[in-house]
């Protein structure tokens, strides 16, 4: 649970803005999503192998 503190006379955008910024740092977001749909490890892994082939795809154009 995220506790944010306010301080006397701070506005309260101000205090939802610290909020949300600590929502994000915290990856409780990405963990959600993850836990929506379930996704076979296979398909998992092909995903990561075509982003990995992609970077190193990126890296060889740049060294060039």
């Amino acid at each position: 649970m995220l506790i944010i503190p306010i301080k006397s006379g701070e506005n309260i955008d101000r205090a939802l803005k610290r909020y949300k910024r600590k929502f994000v740092k915290t990856t409780v977001k990405n963990q959600l999503q993850e836990r929506k749909q379930f996704i076979k490890p296979s398909i998992a892994r092909r995903a990561q192998v075509q982003k990995a082939q992609y970077v190193q795809g990126l890296r060889d154009q740049e060294a060039v």
